[in-house]
């Protein structure tokens, strides 16, 4: 394969140095799901804990183990997720408070 040549900086280009400021944050994203998949876990070892073959004196019904397990995971996936956010959020005010000075080059070429 042939080498390309570079392509020739016209006289109107100009180079900027800026120095910005980094901060590091956490992904949210992975912490969520982290959150949602530890509430799918206490809801299965809640629901082999749960014996919902017994009638529920409220409502004179038998659950099967999938809808107790669908019960619980409805309520602790959500507070997988809120405990999920309120890490990452500690997380970001504790770890990603650090900042540091990155110095960058912006090239701008002239048409």
């Amino acid at each position: 394969m042939a080498e390309q040549p570079a392509p020739e900086r016209s006289s109107a280009a100009r180079d900027e140095r800026q120095t910005l400021t980094v901060r590091r944050a956490p992904k949210y994203g992975v912490f969520l799901a982290a959150g949602a998949f530890l509430g799918i876990l206490v809801a299965l070892l809640l629901t082999v804990f749960i014996d919902g073959s017994d009638i529920s004196p409220y409502t004179q019904v038998v659950y099967s183990q999938m809808q107790v397990f669908g019960f619980t995971a409805l309520i602790f996936v959500v507070l997988g997720v809120a405990v999920g956010a309120i890490v990452a959020l500690i997380f970001e005010r504790t770890v990603g408070g650090r900042t540091r000075q990155v110095t960058v080059e912006h090239e701008q070429h002239g048409m």
